[in-house]
């Protein structure tokens, strides 16, 4: 079962970068856990692959069921996209999506309202390209690929 954070109540604001293909940087502050950066191998989908989206949740609560909710969550993040859109189900109402597994398997997924995100304009993806580019920095050596299982074998 995925982490939902509260039903995304527990998240606050971020931004994921998605300008280099093949990888989103980013930051998201969430309840009692505050800032955590992420570096999740993939690409979003949609409008959002190849760009930059903010984020400001205004159902933010910061409750301290949370702190023994998150207790066990990763910080930093750090895996694979499972999915990254503003219109994730042709099924649903369009709204922003964000889904991840950790290297540790952890399935997480955050659902915003659609006026609660957007694509970054210019002003505020200078303001935030240096923390991208040093977050990418730092973590990038941390990414290990998932080992094969043996359906995956390299053998012939």
């Amino acid at each position: 079962m995925a982490q939902k954070f509260g039903n995304s109540r527990w998240v606050q604001e971020g931004f994921l970068d998605n300008r280099q293909d093949g990888t989103i940087i980013g930051r998201i502050t969430f309840a009692v856990l505050g800032p955590v950066d992420f570096y999740l191998i993939g690409n979003g989908r949609g409008e959002v692959f190849g760009k930059v989206i903010r984020f400001k949740n205004r159902r933010f609560a910061d409750e301290d069921l949370a702190g023994q909710v998150l207790g066990d969550v990763e910080i930093p993040q750090i895996g694979e996209v499972s999915l990254i859109s503003f219109d994730p189900h042709p099924h649903l109402v369009p709204h922003p999506y964000i889904e991840w597994f950790s290297m540790r398997k952890n399935h997480y997924r955050i659902e915003l309202v659609p006026e609660d995100a957007w694509i970054a304009t210019a002003q505020e993806v200078v303001e935030i390209d240096s923390i991208s580019r040093e977050i990418r920095d730092r973590l990038a050596s941390q990414y290990r690929r998932k080992p094969m299982s043996a359906d995956e074998s390299e053998w012939v």
